[in-house]
Order: C-alpha cells, then sequence, then structure tokens
C-alpha cells in the first residue's frame, strides 16, 4: 500500500486505470513497430538503464516507490515518484526527448512534500545498427533543466549534463551448441553526470551545504526473451509468457571529486517486461547495492506505448527523411 492517502487517492487510481486502457488499446492493434528490432530480435524498453536504439513512444506512467536513506541533515524519505517521457524521432537515427516527474515526499517527522521535478531534454543519435550480429548502439546527452521545478520537492536549482555512450549486443548468433542462450541479450551504459554547480544550499536539506560532484554513469542489463526462444524452437508459452522478457539492471554511480571520489552508489533491479502489440509493461524491485545507497527495497515500473496509437500513423515515422 502507498504511504500516504494522495498516493492512495491518486497515484494508484492513474496506474492501474492506465494499464488497463492501454492494455485494451494493444488487443486492437497492429504488429509491433521497428524500431526496437534489431536482425531477428526485438529488444525490450528498459526500466532503468537508457535503451541504445531510437524510437517513436509515449511512456506514462512511469512510477518510483522507495524509502530514501538519511543524508546528513536530511531524514529518511518515503518518496513516491510518477514520470512521463515522449520519444520522438528527428531522423531514422536521431531522436529528441522531453521527460518530467511528480514527486511526494514524506520526511520522518515531517509533513508531506508534493511537486514536480526538473524538465528534461534528451538527445541520441544511434550510430550502429547490425542485424546480422544483433548489435545497436548510441551516443547520448541528457539536460536537466536546473530551477524548473520545485526546490521544496528535490528539484536543484542547477543544470546537470549527461553525456553517455549506450550499446546491446543480442547472442542469435550463438553456435548450436549454445542455442539455449541465443534468446539472450546484454546492454549497458557507460557516462556521466556533471552538475554546473559544485555545492548548494537545497531546501530539503535545511539550508545545509551540499556538494554537488562530478559522476562516473555505469550499467548493465542482461535480459532473456521468451518471444525470441519461442521463435526458435518449438516451445508454445501461454499468455502472457509468450511476451515475457525478465531481466536484470545494474545502476551505478561513482564519484570523481568533491570528497566523493572512488564511492560508488546504486541500485540493482530485478523483474521484467511484458512485450505486447506496440506496448510494454514492466515491473522491477529496486535494492540498493550497499548502506549508501540505502537500506530499503523499493519498486518501480512504467507502461509504454507506439506514439503512433494516439498520434496517428504519420507519428510512428521519422520526421525528416526516410525510415529504416
Amino acid at each position: 500500500m502507498l504511504p500516504t492517502e494522495v498516493a492512495k487517492k491518486v497515484v494508484r487510481p492513474v496506474l492501474v486505470g492506465t494499464c488497463f486502457c492501454f492494455i485494451l488499446i494493444a488487443v486492437e492493434a497492429k504488429s509491433s513497430t521497428a524500431e526496437e528490432v534489431v536482425g531477428r530480435r526485438q529488444f525490450s524498453d528498459q526500466l532503468v538503464i537508457p535503451e541504445p536504439f531510437v524510437e517513436d513512444e509515449l511512456a506514462f506512467p512511469s512510477i518510483l516507490h522507495i524509502v530514501r536513506p538519511r543524508r546528513g541533515d536530511e531524514a529518511r524519505t518515503r518518496t513516491t515518484q510518477l514520470g512521463a517521457e515522449l520519444k520522438k524521432r528527428l531522423t531514422a537515427d536521431l531522436e529528441v526527448s522531453l521527460g518530467g516527474s511528480f514527486s511526494e515526499l514524506h520526511p520522518d517527522g515531517q509533513p508531506t512534500t508534493t511537486g514536480f521535478g526538473n524538465l528534461e531534454v534528451g538527445l541520441k543519435y544511434q550510430f550502429l545498427r547490425d542485424p546480422s550480429r544483433e548489435a545497436v548502439a548510441s551516443i547520448a546527452l541528457n539536460w536537466e533543466v536546473g530551477g524548473t521545478g520545485r526546490a521544496a520537492a528535490g528539484a536543484e536549482s542547477f543544470d546537470t549534463f549527461s553525456p553517455s555512450i549506450l550499446a546491446g549486443k543480442g547472442f542469435g548468433d550463438l553456435p548450436d551448441r549454445l542455442a539455449i542462450f541465443r534468446p539472450s541479450a546484454v546492454a549497458g551504459r557507460l557516462g556521466a553526470d556533471m552538475p554546473t554547480r559544485a555545492s548548494s544550499r537545497p531546501v530539503t536539506a535545511g539550508g545545509a551545504e551540499v556538494r554537488h560532484p562530478d559522476t562516473l554513469a555505469w550499467g548493465v542489463v542482461v535480459e532473456y526473451s521468451l518471444p525470441y526462444l519461442m521463435s526458435t524452437t518449438n516451445l508454445n508459452l501461454p499468455a502472457p509468457l509468450n511476451g515475457l522478457v525478465p531481466l536484470v539492471e545494474l545502476d551505478l554511480r561513482t564519484g570523481l571529486d568533491r570528497g566523493q571520489s572512488g564511492r560508488t552508489t546504486g541500485t540493482t533491479n530485478v523483474g521484467a517486461v511484458w512485450i505486447g502489440k506496440r506496448i510494454q509493461i514492466g515491473v522491477e524491485t529496486v535494492v540498493p547495492i550497499n548502506e549508501r545507497s540505502g537500506k530499503n527495497v523499493g519498486i518501480r515500473g512504467f507502461v509504454r506505448f507506439d506514439l503512433d496509437l494516439v498520434l496517428g500513423e504519420r507519428a510512428g515515422r521519422p520526421l525528416f527523411g526516410p525510415d529504416h
């Protein structure tokens, strides 16, 4: 059960109702679009690590519920976050995205605070797409626009830039003796988070100075696609197992300076994504990797669907130039 009356009255009904509506839409939809398909493989979307492919997609809702640990003068805080993200291809290999979130923060012994987070703007260029090797890679830049959200809800007043390299590889080219591993795939990110301010005195810290180090952002995803397994064997799984992709995401950040050099925080996220007809639904548990990252297990989930379901067929093609 979510921690407050606001969450119970707003967040849960939105999540359940949206999931139900989108599943009904998916039943009538046509076959999935090709942005996530590389060779014989359809990569699933990921809940934490950004995908290495470009696409036309709307993610709503994305939800996260977790207890954040006490840091300095900040109290331990129960956090529920509801987010959305729009992705649109400008060309067949270039994507722009807009994202945002609404948070409810419940610090121990203090009143609940709600508010919007900062706007996030993304740009991604896919420079590799190799169907024979089921390989895909991109470079990406994310910009968190400081001051566009509510400071009391944790939004920073300064910008943060996050360049990264994203890559994915399926194992459909393994030899016959390793055929059981062909449905497997890996993906990863190597990048950095670079705040434009070295320190600040945020409202949530009670006026105490908080330092903002540059960090190395890195992670890996391992998935096993049951739809891929069914396409290469005589196995016939019932719904919903026939669309399930179990996955594990390791999301890490290592400090580089400002008193945090060498200190790593992050989460292990274990769950699955269900791939339907132009819709994907994912759920993961969120497990901190060490005490600095927290002590409480959380949960996250999303519903994502192809953009042309609501904006028409043209919305599923690049704005400029031909498709793949």
